[in-house]
C-alpha cells in the first residue's frame, strides 16, 4: 500500500456543519477510488493565509492521510477535489515509506 497526504484549505465563510460535510465527501471520493483514510487533523484550524485567495485572507486547514493500492485514487480525488467551491487549495503528495 502506498500512503498519501492531502492537505486542504477551506472558505472560511463555511460553518462548522459545512466542513464537515465537506471532508466527509472528500473521505467518500477516497474510499470509492480504493482508497482507506488513516487519519484526518484538523488542530491547523483556521489560518491565515500567506496571500489572498479569491478574496479571502483566511482559511481552515486539514490534512487527510491515506493509503491505497490504486495508482489512479490520487488523480481521481484531485480531479473531483478541484471543482469543489468549498475547496480554495489542496495538494496531495505521496508520503515516503
Amino acid at each position: 500500500m502506498k500512503k498519501y497526504e492531502l492537505a486542504t484549505v477551506l472558505r472560511v465563510t463555511l460553518e462548522e456543519e459545512e466542513r464537515a460535510k465537506t471532508i466527509k465527501k472528500i473521505e467518500d471520493y477516497i474510499v470509492r477510488f480504493g482508497g482507506n483514510v488513516t487519519q484526518i487533523d484538523d488542530s491547523f484550524g483556521k489560518k491565515k493565509l500567506a496571500y489572498e485567495i479569491q478574496k479571502m485572507r483566511e482559511g481552515f486547514y486539514y490534512f487527510i492521510q491515506f493509503e491505497t493500492e490504486n495508482a489512479d485514487c490520487p488523480n481521481e480525488l484531485e480531479a473531483h477535489i478541484r471543482i469543489m467551491e468549498e475547496v480554495i487549495r489542496y495538494l496531495c503528495i505521496k508520503q515516503e515509506e
